[in-house]
């Protein structure tokens, strides 16, 4: 007599080549995520203080506010808007540090878009004669005040410090009654930190092409120590790593895992 059948095909087992091709079709689609939709920074310094901390690991967003590319169609492209904070490389190249004639990866925000007039007043900017609320930049006081930063562009830019060459001979040109106006395919961005960043204000405008992308969230954040704003860049911080592993436990400001940036 037959014996019972379960009526359930049972399935093969999986063959050696089958399961290198599903491992390769997984890497495959890691190497796409975290080369064109995701990418990880480290902040440095503190001109975006208080959103971003020295020491903030960031997840930033390749996808939304990377140039558009006509072989993905399917990406969700969008177009810069005022206030998105921004990955961008430094539109001008390195002369000094361990990578001269490279351009750094900085984060900073968007403060003005393309056709738009910029001026600051005590500190103040003034976006198309609107004196802006911006809840989350430092407020100027008698203690940080400097008038190239806090009433640019009224000051000759070629007398200040840290100011880049390119940029002191270009300005005059973007000059209209007072303000800077912003030409089309570049944007004005400023750190958060006002009186603390080296931005637009020193070295111009930053080109669409230039934009990698968009911070979402801190996944982790460390205490460590600030380095120079432009000196380092975000990522690829060696230096850094051996103080992070000697006080991962008792210097990560835990409260900031998994923090949105805005």
């Amino acid at each position: 007599m037959p014996s019972n059948q379960t009526g359930a095909a049972q399935t093969p087992p999986e063959t050696v080549l089958e399961g290198l091709a599903g491992f390769c079709i997984k890497a495959v689609l890691v190497v796409f995520i975290f080369t064109f939709i995701f990418q990880n920074f480290l902040i440095p310094s503190g001109s975006m203080a208080s959103t971003l901390l020295v020491g903030d690991h960031v997840t930033a967003d390749r996808s939304i506010l990377a140039p558009a590319a006509g072989w993905t169609p399917f990406m969700p492209y969008r177009d810069v808007r005022r206030g998105d904070i921004i990955v961008f490389l430094k539109p001008v190249e390195e002369t000094s540090g361990p990578h001269p004639a490279e351009h750094r990866t900085l984060v900073k925000r968007v403060v003005a878009i393309p056709g738009d007039r910029i001026h600051l007043r005590h500190g103040i900017v003034y976006l198309n004669g609107v004196a802006q609320n911006e809840p989350f930049a430092t407020r100027p006081n008698y203690a940080t005040y400097t008038p190239y930063v806090d009433e640019f562009p009224s000051i000759d830019p070629s007398t200040q410090p840290g100011v880049t060459a390119e940029w002191a001979a270009m300005l005059p040109d973007y000059l209209r009654n007072g303000d800077v106006v912003v030409p089309p395919g570049k944007y004005f961005a400023m750190g958060d930190n006002r009186d603390n960043s080296l931005d637009s204000r020193y070295w111009g405008f930053v080109p669409r092409e230039n934009i990698l992308g968009r911070p979402l969230f801190v996944y982790w954040s460390i205490d460590t120590p600030e380095a120079d704003d432009d000196g380092t860049p975000l990522s690829g911080r060696a230096q850094s790593m051996l103080h992070e592993a000697m006080h991962f436990f008792d210097e990560t400001r835990w409260r900031r895992t998994l923090r949105r940036i805005n």
